[in-house]
C-alpha cells in the first residue's frame, strides 16, 4: 500500500478502489472558509423583482402559432390561394405550397375573450391567467441553432444559458439542490443536447443539472459500491484534510473551489434528491391533476409535478422539454413537416393537462405571485404547406418571420395577448419580440438589469443579451 502522507490530491483521486464516486461526498465537511466558493455575484438591482424562480417549458421542434395561440380568420379565408411574395421565404426545406387554414378551431376563452384553439383545452380554460406575446422573430429556421438562441441568445453553442445566468446572478435558495435543474423528454433530449443548459464560461455552479426518472434521477450521485459507514467517513475526512493543505499551499483557485463546491452539492443531494424526487406522498387527487396514471400524460405529469416540489424547496429556475430527438418517424417532437394535425394533436395531448394542472397547483399554493412560468419554442410554423407549388399539404415548414409564446405568474400582466403577425400570421406586423428583448424580460422580472449582469471572458463583458435587448414593458403589471 502506498503511504497516504505521500500522496498528494491529484493522486488521491486516481488511486484506490472506491475512486471519485466515494470522494465527491467528502466536502461535506469542508467548513473552513477557506475552501467554500465565493458567493454568486448579485448585479446591481434597479427596482423589486416580481419573481423569485422560474418553470421555463420549452416546446422543442417548432409550435405552430397559426394552430394554437394566433388566430387568423384571412387565413381561412384565403386556404387553397397562393401567397404572394417577391423573395423566397427563408424556411428550412423550401417548398411553398398554397395556403392552409388552421387544424384546430378556435374560440374566445375566459373573461379576456383569448383565442386559443381547441389544440390546448386543458390551458385554454386558464385563458386568464396568460400573457401570449404574438410577435416573437428569431434568426434562424433551423433547429439547432435556434434552439440555442431561444436559451443562450447566441445561435452557436459555447455561451451560458438563461438558467445558467440566472443561477450565477441570484444563487440559489437551498443548499441541498441545484439552483438549475433540466427535465427532458423521456424521449429524448433536444438537439445541442446538454449545450442547451450549459454553464459556459460562467462558473461550475452555473451548470444546469438534468434530473432522470427511476430511482437515480442523478447520474453517479451514489457510490457503485455499498461502502460500510466508518469507512465511508474516514475517508471523507482524509481528504478533507487533504483538500484544506491543498488550498492552504496554493490559495484560492476558481476551479478548485468550484469542484469542491460541486461535491459538497453532491453530498447534500443525496438526502435532498430522492425526497424531492418521490412523489408517491403526494395525494391521490394531485396524481390525477397531473394525468400521471394516463400513458399520454404521465411523462409530462411526472415532470410538471417535480418542478413545482423542487420551486418550493428553492431551486431557481427548472426546464422541462416537451418533445426529443427531431430526426426519426414518427417524430418525437413538435416539427410537423408532414402532418400538423396529427403531429400536434399527438404532443399537445402529452402536456395539455399536465401544465394546466401546473398552472393550478401553483395558483392554489400561492406560488404563482412570485413563479414565472414560460412556455416558449424555437419558431412557428408557415402559413402555407410544405409541398409542391400548387398543393395543399397536411405538414408545415418552419417559420422564423413571427410566432407565438405565453407567460404567466411574477409580474406579467395576466389574460392579455401582445403583439400580432400579419393578417395570414406569416411575418410581424406589430412589436416584433426577438429573443434578445424575451431575455432582457425576464431578468427584468427578477429585478436584473439586462445589461448589468455581466462576465468578463475573452477581452469581453459577456451578457445574456449580447450588445441587444429591450424589455417589453407593455407586458408588465
Amino acid at each position: 500500500m502506498i503511504p497516504a502522507r505521500k500522496l498528494n490530491r491529484r493522486e488521491w483521486f486516481h488511486w484506490g478502489s472506491n475512486g471519485l464516486g466515494a470522494t465527491a461526498l467528502l466536502s461535506l465537511f469542508a467548513r473552513d472558509q477557506q475552501l467554500r466558493a465565493q458567493s454568486p455575484r448579485v448585479p446591481a438591482m434597479t427596482h423589486q423583482p416580481a419573481a423569485k424562480r422560474a418553470i421555463h417549458i420549452c416546446l422543442v421542434g417548432g409550435m405552430s402559432h397559426i394552430d394554437s395561440f394566433d388566430y387568423k380568420p384571412a387565413l381561412e379565408a384565403n386556404h387553397g390561394k397562393t401567397l404572394q411574395y417577391d423573395k423566397k421565404p427563408d424556411i428550412f426545406f423550401g417548398k411553398v405550397g398554397l395556403l392552409r387554414k388552421p387544424d384546430f378551431n378556435f374560440k374566445p376563452r375566459g373573461q379576456s375573450g383569448l383565442m386559443i384553439s381547441d389544440m390546448f383545452p386543458h390551458i385554454a380554460k386558464l385563458a386568464d391567467e396568460l400573457t401570449i406575446l404574438k410577435s416573437m422573430e428569431a434568426n434562424s429556421a433551423n433547429h439547432t441553432p435556434a434552439l440555442f438562441l431561444e436559451n443562450s441568445g447566441f445561435e452557436a453553442n459555447g455561451f451560458p444559458s438563461m438558467g445558467s445566468w440566472l443561477s450565477f446572478g441570484l444563487g440559489s435558495e437551498t443548499e441541498n439542490l441545484p439552483a438549475y435543474v433540466v427535465l427532458s423528454d423521456q424521449r429524448g433530449g433536444p438537439n445541442g443536447g446538454a449545450a442547451n443548459w450549459s454553464n459556459a464560461f460562467l462558473p461550475g455552479h452555473s451548470q444546469g443539472v438534468e434530473f432522470r426518472g427511476g430511482n437515480q434521477p442523478v447520474r453517479d450521485l451514489f457510490p457503485a459500491v455499498q461502502l460500510a459507514a466508518g469507512a465511508d467517513q474516514a475517508t471523507r475526512e482524509f481528504v478533507d484534510a487533504i483538500n484544506q493543505d491543498h488550498a492552504a499551499r496554493t490559495g484560492e483557485d476558481a476551479i478548485f473551489l468550484d469542484r469542491i463546491r460541486s461535491y459538497q452539492l453532491a453530498a447534500q443531494m443525496q438526502l435532498s434528491v430522492p425526497e424531492v424526487s418521490d412523489l408517491s406522498a403526494e395525494p391521490q387527487a394531485t396524481h390525477d391533476a397531473y394525468g400521471m396514471n394516463d400513458e399520454n400524460t404521465a411523462d409530462m405529469g411526472r415532470r410538471c409535478l417535480l418542478a413545482r416540489r423542487l420551486v418550493e424547496r428553492g431551486v431557481r429556475f427548472v426546464q422541462l422539454y416537451s418533445g426529443g430527438p427531431i430526426a426519426g418517424m414518427p417524430r418525437a417532437s413538435w416539427d410537423a413537416h408532414e402532418d400538423v394535425k396529427q403531429n400536434h394533436s399527438y404532443e399537445a395531448e402529452r402536456i395539455d393537462q399536465p401544465v394546466a394542472a401546473l398552472l393550478q397547483d401553483l395558483r392554489q399554493r400561492g406560488l404563482l405571485e412570485d413563479t414565472l412560468v414560460l412556455f416558449t419554442t424555437e419558431f412557428g410554423r408557415t402559413p402555407f404547406a410544405q409541398s409542391a407549388e400548387g398543393v395543399i399539404g397536411a405538414g408545415r415548414d418552419h417559420n422564423r418571420y413571427g410566432f407565438s409564446i405565453w407567460m404567466a405568474g411574477a409580474g406579467v400582466r395576466p389574460g392579455m395577448a401582445f403583439g400580432s403577425t400579419d393578417e395570414l400570421g406569416w411575418k410581424v406586423a406589430e412589436r416584433p419580440i426577438p429573443w434578445h428583448d424575451f431575455h432582457a424580460t425576464v431578468l427584468h422580472l427578477f429585478g436584473i438589469h439586462h445589461e448589468r449582469l455581466t462576465y468578463y471572458h475573452n477581452g469581453i463583458q459577456r451578457r445574456l443579451t449580447n450588445v441587444h435587448g429591450e424589455v417589453v414593458k407593455e407586458i408588465l403589471v
